[in-house]
């Protein structure tokens, strides 16, 4: 794939022409505004990334790497004083967000570089950040291409937003969506809506919406008895860690759908870059599920939903067994569960 190729695509997190700053698409305004937010300080960064005004496992991990180049224009310009401040950024990030396993690759490739560096340190670590971004973006394009072959015609159930907002560029499962669609294959879409933050409903629907791709929006637990009716065909969802042995980490009800295919005999995707497997975890039970504030299930648009007093779990991510994967599709081809465990070694 050409640069000229990929640049037509939205591309959610970037540098400014000059290096000074990152902007970001904020997914919490969408899609009611395009707001795109100025950060060039770690800390606003890290905030960014807790906050979801980025989410999804490939583009934290590209905003991470472009944030710390942003950041360390300002750090001390010793290299003891210059590393040290590296590392501290880098350990902030870590921080943000324990389940995305490209957020650690994100941070080791820089540290990588940040060791390899010259004089022009900050030049050092910003050319390492927008090769790791053009390398996201060329693996979604990848996925795609592997995948779309796989999709059968009719309508397809996704979960979350895995798509250019959630990546580099042009995203994972709905990257596989959008080039099937461009192949002339007549898809049609149910977003679920992904509940408690909704990101199927504000972000699969806006980008879709966007590509002129035919999407409806159902709530979480629709699925079931749209499948049993035959109005379905396959289901194909992103990933946040992927175990050696296929086990899957990604947006709670993603579990849920697994398991609605299995029952109902429905082929279920999983469309991911190789950066997402974790080669040093072998199984599900093993991935760290971060828990956030109750309170994104006890409000919605700002008016509180639940009793004053009752409690409430928000458990970011669930693990589906690598037994519910029907096969996982990457940058390096299209592997079934067994399969990838001996790819992975």
């Amino acid at each position: 794939m050409t640069s000229s190729t990929t640049a037509a695509f939205l591309q959610p997190v970037r540098l400014s022409p000059d290096g000074s700053t990152l902007l970001l698409l904020d997914q919490r305004a969408l899609p009611g505004r395009e707001l795109w937010l100025v950060l060039n300080t770690i800390e606003a960064v890290a905030q960014a990334i807790e906050s979801l005004a980025v989410r999804g496992a490939p583009a934290i991990g590209c905003t991470a790497a472009l944030g710390l180049a942003v950041a360390c224009r300002g750090f001390p310009v010793e290299r003891g004083g210059f590393a040290a401040a590296c590392e501290l950024a880098i350990a902030r990030l870590a921080r943000t967000r324990p389940t995305a396993v490209n957020l650690f690759h994100a941070l080791q490739h820089m540290r990588a570089a940040l060791a390899s560096a010259g004089e022009d340190r900050p030049a050092t670590l910003r050319a390492a950040a927008e090769a790791y971004v053009a390398g996201e973006l060329e693996a979604c394009l990848r996925i795609g291409e592997y995948g779309a072959p796989l999709l059968p015609e009719g309508t397809i159930l996704t979960h979350c937003n895995t798509g250019a907002l959630a990546t580099a560029g042009f995203g994972t499962a709905l990257g596989v969506i959008r080039r099937a669609h461009a192949l002339g294959k007549a898809i049609r879409v149910l977003a679920d809506e992904t509940r408690p933050v909704l990101q199927g409903a504000r972000l699969t629907a806006w980008e879709l919406q966007r590509d002129g791709i035919p999407v409806e929006v159902i709530a979480d637990n629709m699925a079931g008895a749209l499948m049993s009716r035959g109005e379905i065909q396959a289901a194909i969802v992103g990933a946040d860690r992927i175990t050696r042995r296929g086990d899957v980490a990604n947006k709670i009800g993603t579990y849920t759908v697994a398991v609605l295919c299995h029952h109902h005999r429905l082929p279920f995707y999983v469309a991911a870059p190789w950066s997402t497997i974790d080669l040093a975890m072998l199984a599900g039970a093993e991935i760290p599920i971060e828990q956030r504030d109750p309170d994104e299930v006890h409000f919605h648009g700002g008016t509180r939903m639940t009793p004053i007093g009752v409690g409430a779990r928000n458990p970011a991510f669930d693990v589906t067994p690598a037994e519910l994967v029907t096969a996982i599709i990457t940058d390096r081809g299209v592997f079934t569960p067994a399969e990838l465990a001996r790819a992975a070694g």
